[in-house]
């Protein structure tokens, strides 16, 4: 299993993480997704490969900023 992990900003309260968990659990190959206010990510877990920009627009399309943590 491989696993992508992506900075948030702009999440406040425990709405906006279920927003996100949500808007990322929706892409296609994503098995699960943690989100974590506190530490401000997002860990996707995925067996094959995963294309970021898919993932960051998703983030985005809600309203937050997200990019990939190298």
């Amino acid at each position: 299993m491989n696993q992508t992990t992506f900075w948030i900003e702009g999440m406040t309260c425990q709405h906006c993480r279920q927003t996100v968990q949500r808007a990322l659990s929706s892409l296609e190959g994503v098995q699960q997704v943690e989100v974590s206010l506190s530490d401000k990510k997002a860990v996707l877990f995925h067996p094959g490969p995963l294309d970021p920009k898919v993932a960051v627009q998703a983030v985005e399309q809600e309203g937050f900023k997200a990019g990939l943590l190298s």
